[in-house]
C-alpha cells in the first residue's frame, strides 16, 4: 500500500502548505501563534508533513526528532485554536486536486495531532 506522501506527491505538499498558511496568517484566532519568518515557517511544515505523511526524512535530517508538543510549549494552545487550525487545514484541503477520500484521510491523521498540541485551557488565557 502506498504511503499518503507517495499518493499525494511533493506538488501537493507544498500547494497544502502554501494554501493552508495564506489562511492561517490571515486568521483572527491564531495567526498570533506565527510570529517568526514566513516562509521558514511554510519550509518547515512542508518538511514536516512529507515526513508525517510517510515521506523522506526531511524534517528531522534538518531539525533532529519533530518532537510536536515540546516545540509547541511555548505557544498558548487552547481547543479553539487547534480547531481554527484544523479549520485553515480542511479549507486547503479542499482547493487540492486529489481524490476525496485522500483529503479525508489526511485530514483524519492531522485531528489527534492538532489536539495534542493543546497546551491551555480557555480560562487560562
Amino acid at each position: 500500500m502506498q504511503t499518503i506522501f507517495e499518493r499525494l506527491g511533493e506538488q501537493n505538499i507544498k500547494l497544502l502548505v502554501d494554501q493552508f498558511y495564506d489562511l492561517v496568517f490571515s486568521d483572527p484566532q491564531i495567526s498570533r501563534l506565527f510570529k517568526t519568518d514566513k516562509a521558514l515557517i511554510k519550509e518547515k511544515q512542508r518538511m514536516f508533513l512529507t515526513q508525517f505523511f510517510g515521506g523522506p526524512q526531511l524534517y528531522s535530517q534538518q531539525y533532529g526528532h519533530p518532537q510536536l508538543r515540546a516545540r509547541h510549549l511555548p505557544h498558548p494552545i487552547s481547543d479553539d485554536d487547534a480547531v481554527a487550525w484544523l479549520s485553515c487545514m480542511s479549507r486547503a484541503l479542499k482547493d487540492l486536486p486529489v481524490e476525496e477520500a485522500l483529503k479525508d484521510e489526511i485530514f483524519k491523521r492531522l485531528v489527534p495531532t492538532a489536539m495534542f498540541m493543546v497546551n491551555r485551557d480557555e480560562g487560562n488565557e
